[in-house]
């Protein structure tokens, strides 16, 4: 309610109800962790507070040298300065607590070159998170603050100056965010607390640039299931002893359930507080609606046309407008009206009641006070609020190896794969590696590639396994080419395993060629002479006669017709006997079988012929 010019009991009480909320509300210290790394009297891992301006490092980590200045050690000047370490490691600035905002301390190390700040507390108490100061013509820098700010203990503070004071050792800390924000599963929930009011200075500005920057990437992550966003209002209720007063009737529905402030804090002329409460109810619905259409993320774009077409600059914040441009965005008017019900009415209304039951925090996550809040995975984003850093935080909550295309380029992270693989296996010859890149590092995990599954460890091996394996580098097995000739020791109808082919012993890793000739284990017949090949051998017989390889045996070449006549016939009574014994086998071997069943059988049917003629003769009993 700041900025009202009224001094009725109204306001003294809203006063009041704001200053009761403030002190009982649930507020969640968003926490990351400093871990000092040397000296070794020093190293172990403290917990800071993450500031809620600049730029924090969500899913990532930063290696500094913490400086702390000769003079100006509150921060609160401009140092003339830049900071550098001996060994060319960032500057993580250390500066004490007081005497101005926190964010004018972290502006002025960024300006002298520090990479981060940690702000060092001057009493003992818990941690608590630095926030930005109200917005004037003298706080213009928080928007250009990048750099990433903590907030330690005192016991912590007097730790590093001590050490800094009895040593010229530098004291190698890293600030760790890869905790700071949940990362349970491959899909991130977010919620954005907003206004549709556009006449309330920075603020305002700041929420509506945000929605404009980030459009493209919340529409991208939602329509590839990668995101589920909701947006989320902030109300107020208006005391009972006022509901019917002119101050609550202008700035509320629904009998005062439901309220907000004046937008420009005049009760007399402009807008009502009441057309930003059934504007923001109007937006609510669209994004209902929208749900139920499965077009959720049309929200944005309604939001963002409506800023331009409906603006209060412009007098055009009214109904009429708000419906021509759902109209355009097709979606149904009445759906929507149905949705806002009547805000008239002396009765709850289910959806906002709905924003302020989920207001109030739950879980790890604290109320919701000031807007804008941002919340992801349930937890509450600290930081500027700026497209890329958003997206940052948002891609650091998704399980590792399952972000979308947009967490991995270039701008967003540094592919760790790029520099000697990560250190994880990989295959040059087939170009196959267990890397993979992920928004907070990488991880080393045989692959899935062409429907062909690798296993191993990632880090030191990995083999293809199942169907295709042996179109994925010959299956981890032994190959090779010679005179035209292909062999190999992989064979698709074995899921793993290596076996040489016939002609060459080994274990399938490595083959030899067998030398049947002089092993004697082929072409032995008499006079036969044997030579041997890559993979197999060359049987000759003497004379005009004709090897046959799988008798291991020679045949006369010129045989006459006779005796071809003779060979097949001989044969064909071999083939012949063959299938007349067999069939006799199967016929002898089906009325054995046959005498067995007729057997058992006669062994029951007497029993079941003997009920029969009982039941019989009960049924004629009856009868």
């Amino acid at each position: 309610m700041r900025g009202l010019q009224s001094t009725t009991p109204l306001i003294v009480s809203l006063l009041l109800a704001t200053i009761v909320s403030t002190v009982t509300s649930r507020f969640i210290v968003e926490k990351n962790t400093v871990k000092v790394i040397s000296p070794e009297e020093l190293a172990g891992e403290r917990e800071a507070a993450i500031a809620n301006y600049g730029i924090p490092n969500y899913g990532g980590t930063l290696t500094g040298v913490v400086v702390y200045p000769d003079s100006k050690t509150n921060g609160c000047e401009d140092f003339n300065t830049k900071f550098k370490s001996n060994s060319k490691r960032a500057v993580i600035l250390l500066v004490d607590r007081g005497d101005c905002y926190f964010a004018l301390k972290s502006w002025n190390a960024q300006n002298a070159g520090a990479a981060a700040v940690l702000v060092g507390d001057n009493v003992d108490e818990p941690l608590l998170t630095m926030d930005t100061p109200e917005e004037s013509f003298e706080t213009e820098y928080v928007a250009n603050i990048t750099i990433p700010s903590a907030f330690i203990t005192r016991a912590f503070t007097e730790d590093l100056k001590k050490q800094l004071k009895k040593s010229n050792q530098e004291i190698v800390v890293k600030i760790d965010w890869t905790e700071s924000m949940p990362h349970p599963d491959e899909r991130v929930e977010y919620e954005f607390w907003t206004n549709s009011n556009d006449e309330c200075g920075t603020r305002c500005d700041e929420q509506m640039d945000f929605v404009k920057s980030f459009k493209g990437h919340a529409q991208l992550l939602e329509k590839g299931g990668y995101t589920l966003f909701t947006p989320h209002y902030i109300t107020w209720y208006c005391p009972e002893a006022f509901i019917l007063s002119k101050q609550c009737k202008s700035q509320c529905i629904n009998n005062g359930r439901y309220c907000a402030p004046d937008p420009e804090q005049d009760f007399d002329s402009g807008y009502d507080g009441k057309d930003v409460v059934i504007e923001n109810l109007r937006q609510l619905c669209v994004h209902r609606v929208a749900n139920t259409l499965g077009r959720s993320w049309i929200w944005w774009d309604f939001v963002t046309d409506y800023h331009i077409r409906c603006s209060m600059k412009d007098q055009k914040y009214s109904k009429d407008c708000a419906e021509e441009v759902i109209k355009s965005l097709n979606l149904p008017l009445d759906k929507i009206g149905e949705c806002m019900a009547d805000t008239s009415a002396d009765k709850e209304n289910d959806v906002l009641k709905t924003e302020q039951l989920v207001q109030v925090g739950h879980g790890g996550r604290g109320d919701v006070s000031i807007l804008p809040t941002l919340v992801i995975n349930n937890i509450q984003y600290r930081g500027k609020l700026e497209s890329t850093a958003v997206l940052r935080a948002i891609c650091a909550g998704f399980k590792e190896s399952t972000e979308p295309h947009v967490c991995l380029t270039p701008d967003m992270e540094t592919n760790e794969c790029q520099d000697n693989n990560g250190g994880c296996w990989k295959d040059n010859k087939s170009n196959v590696t267990a890397c993979q890149d992920t928004y907070r590092g990488r991880i080393c995990k045989c692959p899935l590639i062409k429907g062909v599954q690798w296993e191993g460890d990632g880090y030191s091996s990995c083999k293809a396994v199942g169907p295709g394996r042996c179109s994925a580098n010959n299956g981890g097995c032994w190959s090779e080419s010679k005179d035209g000739q292909f062999f190999s020791a992989c064979s698709d109808s074995n899921v793993s395993g290596c076996k040489c082919p016939s002609g060459f012993n080994g274990d399938g890793y490595t083959c030899v060629d067998i030398d049947e000739c002089k092993e004697r284990t082929a072409c032995q017949c008499n006079g036969c002479s044997c030579k041997n090949t890559w993979g197999s051998y060359d049987c000759k017989c003497k004379g005009n006669l004709v090897y046959i390889k799988g008798e291991d045996t020679c045949i006369a070449k010129n045989m006459s017709t006779f005796g071809w006549f003779l060979t097949i016939l001989l044969i064909s009574c071999v083939i012949g006997v063959g299938v007349a014994g067999f069939i006799f086998y199967k016929y002898r071997l089906r009325s054995y079988m046959d005498s067995e069943i007729m057997a058992i059988m006669s062994q029951y049917m007497p029993i079941d012929n003997q009920n029969i003629e009982i039941n019989t003769v009960r049924e004629d009993a009856h009868a």
